[in-house]
């Protein structure tokens, strides 16, 4: 083969090429340091429930992680003088006894920055979702100080959760922490991500953290929070059940990392915490497995330092600092209602306040059960918008009063009009607080809402239509909103114009209006009861109206016996469902009752038929009926003599009346 006239120059170009190569290796040599270098190798004792207990690693740090050999990794978690007890973060497949560990001279980190939003990890900052790996250049410990004091600056910006009732009642501000307490299943979790979705039109960049929970609860938060909020702008960090203690462990420190990224960056971050009563048994657990003295409840005395070490990260940086914040909404679950176990009161002392939910108000339907009296923001007012605290000035009192005064109607009516005027604010303010989930509202809605009621516009309507009220009322005022803004006009700050909102909360007047309109069209027409719940009174105000429907069914139920049975049978019938009808429906009854036996209705004696009602309580028409059974006249089916001529004590008619009388008691 003869080689073409490009051979040459091919030959230097590898000749060169090879040249430059080794030159590269040698500059390589030359760095590396051909000194011994010592290298600390320890080993494993024993090892048993995900704790491996090593010795000859003196110089280990707190929290330092230790690689075993295999690969499975592990942080040290208390340092005696002769043991290292080291948490697994791995499954504890291949670690046994006599098993090498070396030390890495890094503590536990976390990859923090924007590459996070929007994926589900675990806390090592590995993903879950099935995603690409995440970019670890920029990695935070999952351990960090709190800012000092000299650093802070006071919470004075509302972080809105859409909650009427939290919004009003018991402001959260940017850079507090508030506890979210109650029972199991009263809607913790469904508070907190309410909170979440509503900073889909905010600012916050929002992490959940979850700690021991099912993977089908996780899945269903994150899946809402997709549906409903803004998942591009949030994390989850996630540690089930079935992970190993380690990582739950660590779950929430590696949260609170993720977000400081972005509050030292001048931004506001949420962290949302779920929940730390199944962060402190995995603390309870790991600190029994590495022979730390018990105490109270068996927790270590060191969890209280625990806690208050994590929440005191939230906090409002100052201006100096970027201005940046991190709110904190942490879980903890209550056994039985009680507030004055172990951790609960822990958290209480450590937060900012607490949202109390009870399990007697999720049970009666309403949602979110917050209880009144038991929660409270410490902050407050200082963070809440001005409009909004003016016209939610005596909300909280008017509602305590009406919860008072309620548990005393039950012994017997009022007739004071006063009284029955604070009955009929506090049933449209229990209307009001009750709402529905991912229904957020917005600050102007909020407002209106509350100077609508402290004007009395709602008290003339249903409780049943305060649901479709809420519902209807964004698109109304911004409607009204629209009508009243000039053409080009420049951006109008509604909130800060009082005689503007004035006039939107007088508005709402006409908007109640139609909707009682529209209720009582649909009555007229026919539509059924369900029916019209569902268009009008949403999924709360439904239940009111399904409860009517089966009364008006039982009234018309009641009529339809007494035109179909016998004479004898109808007086049976209508001596039974005489204590539970009103006056109206029995007279009605009799009336039907003598169309069957031939006779004309005005010649009936329905008031000498009709029972007697007692004041304030339900009518006496079984016992008076048996006291004048034998001397009331009888209508009876053998003719008008028969029917309107007294009947003696022994006669046909009495006997007809013993007999009816004692099958009803049989």
């Amino acid at each position: 083969m003869t080689p073409t006239p490009d051979a040459p120059a091919a030959a230097a170009a590898d000749a060169a090429t090879g040249a430059g190569w080794l030159a590269r290796r040698r500059g390589a040599l030359a760095r590396v340091a051909l000194a011994p270098v010592a290298q600390a190798i320890g080993r494993v004792e024993r090892v048993a429930d995900g704790i491996a207990f090593v010795s000859g690693l003196e110089d280990t740090m707190l929290n330092e992680v230790l690689r075993f050999e295999g690969g499975v990794t592990g942080f040290a978690h208390t340092l005696d003088e002769d043991l290292i007890s080291v948490v697994l973060l791995d499954p504890d497949a291949g670690v046994r006894a006599q098993t090498a560990v070396a030390r890495t001279g890094a503590v536990l980190e976390v990859p923090a920055g924007p590459q996070l939003l929007g994926r589900v990890v675990d806390p090592l900052g590995r993903p879950l979702d099935g995603g690409a790996p995440l970019d670890a250049a920029h990695t935070l410990p999952i351990e960090r100080a709190a800012p000092a004091i000299i650093e802070r600056d006071l919470v004075s910006e509302p972080l809105d959760t859409g909650v009427l009732i939290v919004d009003a009642l018991f402001t959260i501000g940017r850079g507090q922490r508030e506890l979210i307490i109650g029972d199991r299943a009263t809607g913790k979790t469904s508070l907190a991500i309410d909170a979440i979705v509503n900073q889909r039109h905010s600012d916050v960049i929002c992490v959940y953290v979850a700690i021991g929970q099912r993977a089908s609860a996780v899945r269903r938060v994150i899946d809402a929070v997709r549906r409903y909020g803004a998942p591009e702008r949030c994390v989850f960090v996630v540690a089930p059940a079935a992970c190993a203690p380690g990582l739950q462990w660590i779950a929430p420190f590696a949260g609170f990392s993720i977000a400081e990224y972005f509050r030292d960056r001048g931004q506001h971050a949420l962290v949302v915490v779920d929940d730390l009563t199944k962060h402190a048994a995995t603390h309870r657990e790991l600190a029994l497995l590495t022979r730390e003295p018990p105490g109270r409840e068996a927790y270590p005395g060191d969890i209280f330092y625990v806690h208050a070490r994590l929440l005191e990260r939230a906090a409002k940086l100052s201006a100096a600092l970027g201005g940046g914040s991190l709110s904190a909404l942490p879980i903890a679950e209550t056994d039985a209602g009680n507030l004055a176990a172990y951790i609960p009161t822990n958290l209480i002392s450590i937060t900012d306040g607490q949202i109390v939910l009870d399990s007697a108000l999720f049970a009666a339907n309403q949602r979110p059960a917050v209880d009144v009296g038991l929660s409270v923001s410490r902050v407050g007012g200082k963070a809440q918008h001005p409009a909004l605290r003016a016209a939610s000035g005596r909300l909280r009192l008017d509602y305590a009063q009406f919860l008072e005064l309620e548990a005393f109607t039950r012994f017997g009516g009022l007739t004071d009009a006063r009284l029955r005027a604070q009955i009929t604010r506090g049933e449209r303010i229990r209307a009001l607080i009750t709402q529905p989930r991912f229904r957020a509202l917005r600050t102007l809605d909020e407002v209106v809402l509350l100077k609508a009621l402290a004007a009395g516009a709602l008290d003339a309507m249903s409780p049943d239509l305060v649901a479709p009220l809420r519902e209807r009322l964004p698109a109304w005022l911004d409607a009204r909103i629209a009508a009243l803004t000039p053409a080009l006009a420049p951006p109008r700050d509604w909130l800060a114009d009082d005689a503007a909102l004035d006039a939107l909360a007088e508005s709402v007047g006409e908007l109640i209006e139609r909707i009682a309109a529209d209720a009582a069209r649909r009555a007229t027409a026919g539509m059924p009861a369900e029916d019209a719940a569902g268009d009008i009174g949403g999924a709360f105000g439904g239940e009111q109206a399904r409860g009517d429907a089966d009364r008006d069914a039982d009234h018309g139920a009641n009529r339809e016996v007494s035109r179909e049975v016998s004479p004898e049978a109808s007086r049976e019938v209508s001596r039974e469902v005489s204590c539970e009808v009103s006056h109206e429906a029995d007279r009605d009854a009799a009336a039907d009752a003598a169309r069957v036996a031939g006779r004309a209705p005005g010649r009936a004696e329905p008031d000498r038929a009709a029972p007697r009602a007692m004041p304030d309580g339900p009518p006496r028409a079984q016992a008076d009926g048996d006291r004048a059974s034998a001397s009331r006249p009888r209508p009876d089916a053998r003719g008008d003599a028969a029917r309107t001529a007294p009947s003696p004590q022994g006669g046909a008619d009495a006997n007809v009346d013993a007999e009816a009388e004692a099958r009803h008691k049989r």
